[in-house]
């Protein structure tokens, strides 16, 4: 092994060692049970962030363990097309050249589409194997392959044909920049400042008029009636006359419909039925019509004078000024509100009537609140499936058709008669299909219908295969909480729907990645990290490892430069450790280990290891990722390397060859074992290590799981050992406190509670000179001894043991009394300097509340600390 730690130089040749050699495959094994993990597929065109490594990360763990726990694993790994996302990149390249999409027609567009694809489509795929990801690269998918291409049809038509797909006239969330129908999940809400403008409707032909309040007096040029609660008696004689619509002169009705809350506002509502969801139903009910009054760019359609090709904004600023000149507008509130944002364009949505294919979604739903109810799908953390079952509950149909070219074109065709065909079969060159002339629909489908039949199509679904019979449905999907809606649910409506099974029995949802802050990383805050340049600099393992220590399912977790700090100084004192164990081990060394000729201090160790292998096997089992690491972090840095090979020098640099022969085979045997136990966290590191120990596999990637071993399960020697670390540690810190020179030695008495642990620590008490800077150590039992009660004797008192240390060995008392008063006068200083600022008026009313109390803080310290220094001084006065 290199002297230093330096990730760079071996990382990427471990990676194509594992690819080449084929140790990420997985195959049909019916001497194994499979396990199989779906990987979310980020867009064509991205590239990493934090998220992705995360849940990669996170995925990779699994998988790993899943693998060398005796499971044939199967990570398929891929990519989603993207259409939105893709299509706005494309449309921006082809503008910069001077072009446009209608300039190229549909074929010229996405032969473009797929030039972008082909060129940018790897290259979050190698920023993946740059973290370590172990998927089965052979079984990677996109979302537009042919076999997705074939269950998207396949889908589409059953679905048409059981009469869950329907074409009709709804209002849909409009996606202005895109020009394309989103569906509810796609939107995101913001609450900021908005108005609440009051405008007034008069009667026909009458001074009389009704106050309308609403928030978007633009789409009032659509307006098609107002209406009030039945029961409000407010505006009982009114019912059945006409208004007059302000800036528009069309006369519409006052109509009742229990949809108005008379609480709410005025008690009136203006009903545009082509650009308000719930006023398309009352609409529906009184047999409105529609009337569109805001096109696919947001812009005022003709007929409406001076209005008519301004955008909604511009239009509405115009309008409110028209409104106030002739007297109409009454008020205006300021008030904060919901604001609707396409999730991939970010601007605000409109809502808009349009002709649009739709999927049914009431029996899907229940479908999913069935597999969750019978515990076929479980979520984790728990505590999402109240935001899973709230939005089930509360679900809309599926606007399923988008405006786009790129993307599954909609198995749909239409007859030179209008009549409708729905086949998974193409037209022939000359249009021809079942004997017919057909024209395909312009529109495609929404991502995520491909991406919703992920898990089952990227193993060859619809067509029957022995893959996907030995490994779906999938053990896990690790994904983000975010699109819980967008993916999640889908998946499982799809999967009982298609193939009768579940998707996945575990969902394991990943938090948000936020700044030191707790900000959401973003581009406008410029606090985003790249992955890749953590790598560059501290290696994949230390991001990894980073990434998933104190991290709970579900929930958001802080980056900070400083835990990648620690966790590369972790991989730094494993590095030094692992080449501290293997310097010691010479050619010819009998290294075949047995768990014979154990000394106290191995059995120790050897407890540890059982524990440790119990514990993350069991939080690895049950996807607490961050206390899985957590846990081999502590046994590696404290237990192993700062307690055990501290216990083994004494034998290893001793002069008894077989006591030197028996620790190498404890340390090497519990090196080996706590790699493979770090391997699914920190991959290369560990392959790295493990590669120059001796009588080893060709990789580590291959090893097999540690087991709980029967045989070590030291309990009582664990315990003796437990309350040496604590004495020791004491000792130090008793040393410590009393500012004992480092050189200086003193000798020890250890009085054994019960005769029969007296072995045990005379074992061992040759650790005390080792580590506690003792001159000799004596080991008697309790009962035995008489100093217990002498004076200037210090007593620690432990479980098995308590340790005496004399004072007038340790302790030059001229010196320390010297040295206590000084400290007094110190101590008296600051509390007369905090004193005097706490005095000071200025000072306690001006000054953060924050400072002052840091202040009184300090205050309260230093008068605590001076009465124990001179009870301290007091102590020693007559020594």
């Amino acid at each position: 092994m290199d002297t230093k730690y330096n990730p760079n130089q071996f990382e990427k040749e471990i990676y194509e060692k594992w690819e080449k050699g084929g140790y990420f495959k997985a195959k049909v094994n019916p001497d194994k049970k499979p396990y199989t993990i779906v990987m979310p597929p980020p867009n064509v065109t991205g590239y990493l962030h934090l998220g992705h490594a995360l849940n990669n990360t996170i995925q990779d763990i699994i998988i790993r363990y899943k693998r060398m726990a005796g499971f044939e694993a199967l990570w398929i790994p891929g990519t989603d097309h993207a259409s939105i996302s893709t299509e706005s990149k494309v449309v921006d390249k082809i503008y910069s050249e001077g072009k446009t999409k209608a300039d190229l027609g549909r074929e010229g567009f996405l032969e473009e589409a797929w030039d972008w694809t082909n060129k940018y489509g790897g290259r979050i795929k190698e920023q993946l194997r740059t973290i370590g990801v172990s998927c089965d690269w052979d079984h990677d998918s996109f979302t537009m392959d042919e076999n997705l291409t074939k269950a998207v049809k396949r889908v589409f038509k059953k679905m048409y044909d059981d009469g869950l797909i329907y074409r009709g006239n709804r209002i849909v969330n409009w996606d202005p920049k895109a020009e394309t129908a989103i569906s509810d999940a796609e939107v995101y809400h913001e609450d900021q400042v908005g108005h609440l403008w009051y405008i007034k409707y008069f009667f026909e032909d009458s001074d009389e008029y009704v106050t309308i309040a609403t928030t978007r007096p633009e789409t009032m040029l659509g307006d098609l009636a107002v209406a009030v609660n039945p029961e409000d008696p407010r505006f009982k004689d009114k019912i059945g006359k006409n208004l007059i619509l302000p800036l528009v002169g069309r006369k519409i009705p006052l109509i009742e419909d229990s949809y108005v809350d008379m609480e709410y506002g005025t008690g009136l509502v203006k009903i545009t039925p082509s650009h308000d969801p719930n006023d398309f139903e009352v609409g529906a009910r009184h047999d409105l019509g529609q009337c569109v009054v805001i096109d696919t760019k947001a812009r005022i359609v003709d007929g409406y004078g001076k209005y008519s090709g301004m955008d909604r904004y511009e239009a509405r600023k115009e309008m409110i000024k028209d409104l106030e000149e002739a007297g109409q507008l009454e008020k205006i509130e300021e008030i904060e509100h919901a604001v609707g944002y396409s999730e991939r364009t970010k601007v605000v949505i409109e809502p808009l009537i349009s002709k649009q294919w739709f999927v049914k979604m009431d029996e899907f739903a229940k479908m999913c609140i069935d597999a969750y109810d019978k515990g076929e799908v479980k979520l984790i953390p728990d505590s999402l499936s109240k935001t899973y079952m709230n939005w089930l509950n509360n679900i809309r149909d599926w606007t399923i058709s988008r405006q786009l070219w790129w993307g599954h074109r909609l198995p749909v065709f239409y007859t030179d008669d209008g009549e409708i065909i729905v086949s998974e079969d193409e037209p022939d060159e000359n249009g021809m299909l079942n004997g017919v002339h057909v024209t395909q629909d312009e529109d495609t489908l929404d991502t995520w219908f491909s991406s919703a039949l992920w898990p089952f199509a990227t193993l060859g679904w619809p067509d029957e295969n022995e893959e996907l019979d030995y490994f779906f449905p999938t053990d896990i999907l690790v994904t983000g909480y975010d699109i819980i809606f967008f993916w999640v649910i889908r998946m499982i409506f799809s999967s009982i729907y298609n193939t009768g099974k579940v998707p996945f029995h575990h969902v394991l949802f990943t938090g948000l990645i936020r700044d030191p802050q707790g900000r959401k990383m973003s581009k406008s805050l410029g606090n985003g990290v790249d992955p890749i340049d953590v790598v560059n600099e501290y290696g994949a393992d230390a991001l990894r490892f980073t990434l998933i220590t104190g991290n709970s399912p579900g929930n958001d977790m802080r980056y900070d430069e400083k835990r990648i700090l620690a966790s590369r100084n972790f991989a730094n004192k494993l590095w030094n450790a692992s080449r501290f164990v293997l310097m010691n081990i010479e050619e010819g060394d009998d290294l075949d280990f047995k768990g014979e000729n154990l000394e106290l201090e191995d059995k120790w160790i050897l407890k540890r290891l059982n524990d440790v292998i119990v514990d993350v096997s069991k939080n690895l089992d049950k996807y607490e990722i961050g206390l899985a690491a957590d846990r081999i972090e502590d046994f590696i840095w404290n237990e192993y390397c700062d307690w055990y090979i501290e216990f083994a020098k004494i034998r290893l640099y001793g002069d008894d060859k077989e006591a030197k022969a028996n620790v190498k085979k404890v340390l090497l045997y519990v090196l080996k074992n706590m790699l493979v136990l770090l391997h699914p966290f920190m991959p290369f590191i560990t392959e790295e290590i493990y590669s120059s120990l001796p009588n080893k596999k060709d990789l580590l990637i291959v090893e097999d799981w540690p087991e709980f071993n029967k045989d070590f399960d030291f309990v009582n020697e664990e315990s003796n050992v437990n309350s040496v670390i604590e004495a020791i540690t004491s000792i130090r810190n008793q040393r410590a406190t009393l500012n004992v020179p480092a050189k200086t030695l003193q000798q020890l008495t250890i009085l054994v509670e019960n005769k029969e642990n007296i072995s045990l620590i005379e074992e061992i008490k040759d650790q005390f000179v080792n580590l506690a800077k003792a001159s000799e150590v004596e080991v008697l039992a309790k009962e035995d001894s008489e100093i217990a009660d002498e004076e200037g004797i210090v007593r620690l008192v432990f479980n098995e043991f308590s340790v005496l240390m004399s004072l007038d060995e340790l302790v030059d008392y001229e010196k320390e009394r010297a040295r206590l008063k000084d400290e007094i006068k110190r101590l008296e200083a600051e509390i007369k300097r905090a004193s005097g600022k706490l005095s000071n008026k200025g000072f306690v009313e001006k000054a953060p509340e924050k400072v002052v109390n840091e202040e009184r803080e300090k205050l309260a310290g230093y008068e605590d600390l001076l009465e124990k220094t001179k009870s301290s001084l007091e102590e020693i006065k007559d020594k």
